[in-house]
Parts: C-alpha cells; sequence; structure tokens
C-alpha cells in the first residue's frame, strides 16, 4: 500500500544525530530499506522534518522502519495511506460503478 510516512525530529538529539553522523547514516538506511517513490527533507515549526513516500507491504515492516527513527533521532512518525491520481481515478471509478 502507497504509505506516506511523516517524520519530525527533536531538536536536540537530532542536533547530535548531525556531529556524530547518526543521522545520514540513518535517514540513508530508511531510504535504502523503504526504496522510496517521493522524499523530502525540510523544517517544519522549527523541527527537521521529512516526507517519505513508499510502499508498505506489510504492516509487519513498520517496527523495523520506526524504531531507528524513536531510538537515533528521538522522532515522532506517522504513516498514512495515500494515493496518486491513477490511485484516486481507480476508486472513483468504482464508486461511480456501484452508484
Amino acid at each position: 500500500m502507497r504509505t506516506l510516512l511523516r517524520i519530525h525530529m527533536r531538536g536536540d538529539v537530532a542536533n547530535r544525530a548531525i556531529q556524530d553522523g547518526t543521522l545520514p547514516k540513518t535517514l540513508e538506511e530508511l531510504l535504502d530499506r523503504v526504496h522510496p517513490e517521493a522524499s523530502y527533507f525540510f523544517a517544519d515549526n522549527g523541527q527537521r522534518a521529512a516526507f517519505v513516500v513508499f510502499d508498505l507491504e506489510d504492516s509487519s515492516q513498520i517496527p523495523a522502519i520506526s524504531e531507528p527513527l524513536f531510538s537515533r533521532l528521538g522522532a515522532e512518525v506517522d504513516y498514512t495511506p495515500v494515493m496518486n491520481g491513477d490511485d484516486l481515478r481507480k476508486g472513483l471509478g468504482e464508486v461511480a460503478g456501484n452508484a
């Protein structure tokens, strides 16, 4: 299922992670693990943040994806199922076909 992973990193923990090299290593490991369709990195309300869109094949992947972000970056993470335009058209077509 196409999924949006939202990541917000605590400033103090992320600062240390930049200084010791943990932040880039952790993010690189994340990207290698999930093979994202897209990934974006930005500041949000004064915190380092990222959006990563990827295919979550099974919910059992969530701990392996989340735990390094929690423990190394002090991150808050959220997972949300998302659609692209093709998915939306398909879904709306199914709704219209059942109306």
